[in-house]
């Protein structure tokens, strides 16, 4: 019969088993660490994106009815998915763009200004999640029961990110209502009949994309 061992091995055993533990978790992060190419202590959560801020520049045509007071909504992004909605631009900070007088705010002691009336061009200014290549798409919705004629729609990026502002995009036609309308140009191709762009369908979003909501 085999005798058990003295009280002073059962306790060495012990600690070295509680050891190996110990040991195989922190092996485990060396080498994650050396296959991803993560310094130890490194976070392995992506990182969070940072936000912009944006200024928008609507245009409502001089034709006779072309105003709106219904609720515009605003969509843009690029070409990697990043996806900026903000569902009411009206109540946004306004500014309201005359080339003879000053520019006029809602911060200013008239009233407060109502974007979209004929023959006006308003600026909004809103902070979203940052693109990442220069903005290539926008589109607008109408809900309610008015008529509204744009004339163009400019982004502008602020805080030293120009060069990521779109460019000009052109509506001149009333919208139709409750669906979104407007541009993509992101990706294109030559034809015979000139040049195709991708039409943008919205739906439900896959996960690997960006979709930011603003109220």
């Amino acid at each position: 019969m085999i005798s058990p061992p003295p009280p002073a091995q059962r306790i060495m055993r012990m600690k070295h088993s509680k050891e190996i533990p110990v040991f195989c978790v922190l092996f485990f992060i060396a080498f994650a660490a050396d296959t991803f190419g993560l310094a130890v202590g490194e976070s392995l959560m992506p990182e969070k994106k940072k936000n912009c801020t944006y200024v928008v520049t609507v245009q409502t045509t001089c034709k006779k009815g072309a105003d709106t007071s219904d609720h515009v909504s605003i969509r843009f992004g690029d070409r990697n998915s990043n996806d900026v909605v903000v569902q009411h631009l009206n109540t946004k900070h306004v500014t309201r763009l005359d080339p003879l007088k000053p520019a006029v705010g809602l911060d200013d002691d008239d009233a407060p200004i109502k974007p979209f009336q004929t023959c006006t061009v308003d600026e909004f200014q809103l902070t979203g999640q940052c693109v990442d290549s220069p903005i290539c798409y926008l589109y607008l919705k109408l809900v309610g029961a008015d008529d509204w004629r744009p004339g163009f729609v400019q982004i502008r990026v602020l805080d030293s990110r120009d060069h990521l502002s779109s460019e000009y995009f052109y509506f001149r036609r009333y919208l139709p209502r409750h669906v979104w309308h407007g541009s993509d140009v992101c990706d294109s191709e030559v034809t015979p009949f000139g040049i195709r762009h991708k039409r943008r369908v919205f739906g439900k979003k896959p996960h690997h994309q960006h979709l930011v909501i603003m109220p």
